[in-house]
């Protein structure tokens, strides 16, 4: 996953509720799919390997997260076995065909877990992150970001 991608997701994580983080997986998943599709166009198959691998430990995650106190967990394990199987199978064949069935399983649980994720008001799952506020400004010959919590109470003039 490349660097840029790699910090909104961290950046997303940090104000995420529970239903969110699991659509961050998701997206996550997805977008290692992409690389390794476009890594192996490329024919680069050492980082086609590389991608499905990591896109192998979101779907691990997303296995031991599960509640089995709850039926659908079942269903969703077996789900997320079958997506394992296909990702395992482009690894060893070398071909990215058999990630299309892998990828439209992993669209409908995305578009379904978006759906959850609206509706829970549970907030953020991380206590005590920085609030993001980012603002430009600019300094000599470059643009300099800020971001500012205005939480922190340490910051600035004390009265």
């Amino acid at each position: 996953m490349r660097k840029e991608a790699i910090q909104v997701f961290a950046t997303r994580v940090t104000q995420a509720s529970k239903s969110d983080l699991i659509v961050i997986l998701y997206e996550m998943i997805l977008t290692e799919i992409k690389e390794a599709r476009d890594a192996y166009e490329i024919g680069n198959l050492m980082a086609f390997d590389k991608e499905l691998k990591k896109a192998q430990k979101f779907i691990t995650e997303l296995t031991a997260v599960l509640d089995y106190s709850y039926a659908i967990s079942y269903d969703l394990l077996s789900l997320y076995l079958y997506v394992n199987k296909r990702i395992i199978t482009a690894i060893i064949k070398r071909n990215p065909v058999s990630l299309d069935s892998a990828e439209a399983v992993l669209r409908k649980l995305l578009t379904g877990f978006e759906g959850v994720s609206k509706l829970d008001t549970s907030g953020p799952m991380m206590r005590n992150t920085q609030q993001l506020y980012a603002g430009l400004t600019y300094g000599k010959g470059k643009l300099n970001e800020t971001y500012i919590d205005p939480n922190d109470r340490s910051r600035g003039f004390i009265a």
